[in-house]
């Protein structure tokens, strides 16, 4: 008994270091599922636009249920660190702070009845005058305290170019278990007083908000210039290439498919067992570093036309005692919580997780956590090769002594494998 105690303590403080963040992407309601920000209907870009411009991007999302809702949403303005700024509306957005989520459709010939909803931002009706991030939030029109769906996006005035070096030659090895980056961030036409310490550089790997790390000061300034390189924050664990499984069809087996099975409501299908490759040799796949993409086989409309399934996942790992064993990818919004939390099953000696997920294509890995870790590790499970292919994204922020909140001046995204 005592045992178990101490493993069901250690496994709410591991849930607890990441989970416990109301401004994470995500679902807050069960039945709002498949959540997606797209910009020019492009998975892989990253969810900005640039201030001024008409770029916009799309939100998509399914309610489990057979009718629509009348759904609203509104804007929350953040800080570089994602808590609301203090700013009031007026200050950063023209025109109004809610409107309705008009675009709808129902799903069609799926087991699993959802109403499919987009929408659009910015808009005519929510236009934002300022740099910087946001939180869209979904709610329902009689109930505008309780958040249904969250997203990230950011607005972003370009007006600072970055340029990302990344090297498997680090400070801690060579061509062994990290990759380092090296930033350069030009601010002459971005209005910023003191680049030293006006700047906050904001670096993460693979879409992970837990391995987002923050650099508050240059190393050096080069004229308008500022540098960033040898510093500790810029050097990650190296990591593995993403798993993969397909569920596109219900009819024959996809990537990575063991078995499919219709228990009702439900086709069941079940992936093939995973196992560490901490020891193996790395071997290259193209993957798309942690997202997914909704694809049912036969049909041209999978928005509506991509059913629901189950999704047994399991995983040939001794158990670990005092540390916990999340799944991560955007199929959970990279979050550590209940939803994303491998469960070890004493009777098949595997860690073992079941999930309702959209048919389509996946990409997932494993990351382990103790408790008090603010983010997961891949070593255990995945290995760590200095040759994978990872995405890099840097995000610039500048704030003066007398500003009341962050502007963000530059996005860009990179990958090793260019």
């Amino acid at each position: 008994m005592k045992r178990a105690a101490i493993l069901l303590l250690a496994l709410a403080a591991a849930i607890g270091a990441a989970a416990i963040d109301d401004t994470m992407t995500g679902s807050m309601d069960e039945r709002f599922r498949t959540l997606q920000v797209t910009a020019r209907g492009d998975i892989f870009a990253v969810p900005y636009v640039t201030l001024g411009t008409p770029e916009q991007l799309t939100v998509a999302f399914d309610h489990l249920a057979d009718d629509r809702e009348y759904l609203r949403y509104r804007v929350v303005r953040c800080d570089a660190d994602w808590r609301p700024s203090v700013l009031a509306e007026s200050e950063y957005l023209d025109g109004f702070n809610e409107s309705a989520i008009e675009r709808y459709d129902y799903s069609r010939g799926t087991t699993t009845h959802y109403v499919h909803y987009e929408l659009d931002f910015p808009n005519d009706d929510i236009r934002p005058t300022l740099s910087g991030n946001y939180l869209i939030q979904v709610y329902r029109e009689d109930d505008p305290d309780t958040v249904l769906v969250q997203a990230r996006v950011m607005v972003s005035e370009q007006s600072a170019p970055i340029a990302i070096e990344a090297t498997t030659r680090t400070d801690v090895d060579y061509n062994a278990a990290h990759q380092q980056l090296a930033v350069k961030v030009d601010t002459e036409r971005a209005s910023v007083a003191d680049p030293f310490n006006d700047l906050t550089v904001m670096v993460s790997q693979n879409g992970r908000a837990d391995s987002e790390r923050a650099l508050r000061h240059p190393l050096r300034m080069s004229g308008p210039v500022a540098v960033y390189e040898h510093q500790a924050p810029l050097i990650f664990d190296a990591g593995n290439e993403y798993r993969r499984f397909e569920i596109s069809s219900i009819h024959y087996p996809g990537l990575g498919v063991e078995d499919i099975e219709y228990r009702a409501p439900y086709y069941h299908f079940t992936l093939a067992t995973d196992g560490s490759r901490a020891g193996e040799s790395y071997l290259y796949d193209q993957t798309q570093h942690g997202r997914f993409k909704v694809r049912e086989y036969n049909s041209d409309r999978s928005d509506t036309e991509a059913d629901y399934a189950v999704v047994h996942f399991s995983l040939d790992y001794p158990e670990l005692i005092g540390t916990s064993i999340f799944i991560d990818g955007d199929l959970v919004s990279r979050r550590f919580s209940p939803e994303s939390l491998m469960t070890f099953n004493r009777a098949t000696g595997r860690y073992e997780k079941v999930m309702l997920l959209k048919q389509g294509a996946y990409n997932y890995q494993y990351l382990t956590a103790r408790p008090g870790q603010s983010s997961g590790s891949t070593a255990i499970i995945e290995g760590d090769k200095y040759q994978t292919a990872n995405e890099y994204l840097v995000k610039v922020y500048t704030r003066g002594p007398l500003d009341r909140t962050d502007r963000l001046i530059g996005v860009r995204l990179i990958s090793t494998q260019q």
